[in-house]
């Protein structure tokens, strides 16, 4: 079931999502070539409980650190640890916060010092997907709008996308209905759902440098591309109010 927020309820979002983006503030500045993946996630998780939230991701299913962090052909849902960062890597930092009863969820994919001219293209390209999935969405509009603008960019610029993840609703939960794909499948015209004001949904492109083909690491979180390729990701938390696309994870 898709739940519809208050307004009271996305006043609460929007503290949560603030909080994600003084994080995600940090990272573009603080994140450099030397520091291990742990060192971003204690300095993520002082942010979060500085701003009276609590990290969402730390426990959720067992997950064992407060935010993702995935390393070039890493796609999403990388574990941190002792592994240093070198100048040339591409970073995907994933954060998620709880603040009154309420989640924020964002992402960024950060270059590490000196990275290739392709490198840098992937990164740009997945970051304008999100901004173009983020124009298309507005009350009345359906899901297949938002797919469809990150498709049509993606492959327009040679690139591939995931297709085993998605993004998803938010609001007292991390992961709500409806399921908000980076694509458009004619297959499940039954889930094009239609934006209502009230709803509040995960924008988040993955783009694949190399084919759309993906698997999980023995750890059971870590994804990454099968044919080794880069990745980058972005995301957004977004209100859909009457007005429009209100884009909740920012400062």
């Amino acid at each position: 079931m898709i739940s519809i927020k208050s307004e009271e309820e996305f006043r609460a979002m929007r503290e949560a999502g603030r909080i994600v983006a003084e994080v995600l503030a940090w990272a573009r500045e603080g994140v450099k070539a030397g520091m291990t993946t742990l060192d971003i996630d204690a300095e993520a998780e002082r942010i979060i409980r500085a701003g009276g939230a609590t990290p969402e991701f730390k426990g959720y299913r067992g997950f064992p650190a407060s935010i993702c962090a995935s390393i070039n052909e890493e796609v999403v849902h990388g574990i941190p640890g002792k592994r240093k960062l070198k100048s040339g890597d591409v970073i995907g930092i994933d954060v998620g916060a709880r603040w009154g009863g309420f989640v924020g969820d964002a992402a960024i994919t950060l270059a590490v010092g000196k990275v290739t001219k392709e490198a840098e293209r992937l990164i740009e390209t997945c970051r304008e997907c999100l901004d173009l999935a983020i124009a298309a969405t507005a009350p009345g509009a359906r899901l297949s709008a938002i797919g469809a603008a990150v498709q049509i960019h993606a492959e327009s610029r040679g690139y591939t996308l995931v297709r085993e993840y998605a993004g998803h609703g938010i609001g007292r939960h991390m992961h709500e209905e409806p399921s908000v794909p980076n694509y458009v499948d004619p297959r499940s015209r039954h889930r094009d759902h239609v934006l209502r004001p009230g709803m509040a949904i995960c924008i988040e492109p993955m783009v694949n440098q190399g084919g759309p083909e993906v698997r999980v690491l023995d750890d059971d979180w870590t994804v990454v591309t099968r044919d080794g390729s880069l990745s980058a990701h972005f995301e957004h938390t977004v209100a859909i109010k009457a007005t429009g696309a209100e884009v909740m994870t920012v400062l």
